[in-house]
């Protein structure tokens, strides 16, 4: 199950490194617009808005690779879990507030990883 769940875990980590190099360094490209549903003028007047955003992802993915590597299991799973709800709670903000898909994009994936890390 351990295995499993540091699989899981990486896989969120790298959704939000992706996440990041969207929003802080491809927001303007057509790729990033059709993604989060842009148009040019909106994301060029964003542009500073979205690099922010991107660099909170960072912070996440980073908090989940800590948990990963910690050379102590038990407080490496706690940071997991706390680092996994708050991509939870920020998926349900985002899928209530912004996106309705979010809820599956981000939400989904640190939900099955939080349930396997509790496990």
């Amino acid at each position: 199950m351990t295995l499993i769940s540091a699989i899981l875990v990486a896989v969120v980590a790298l959704e939000h490194l992706y996440i990041l190099v969207l929003e802080m360094f491809l927001w303007t490209t057509p790729r990033a617009m059709r993604i989060f549903g842009t148009t040019e003028p909106f994301a060029e007047e964003t542009k500073t808005l979205a690099a922010n955003q991107g660099l909170y992802n960072g912070f996440l993915a980073a908090g989940l690779i800590w948990g990963l590597v910690h050379p102590n299991p038990a407080f490496g799973h706690q940071i997991q879990l706390f680092f996994l709800g708050c991509i939870l709670a920020a998926a349900v903000y985002g899928g209530l507030t912004s996106k309705r898909s979010i809820l599956l994009t981000q939400g989904l994936p640190a939900l099955t990883a939080f349930v396997f890390v509790l496990a």
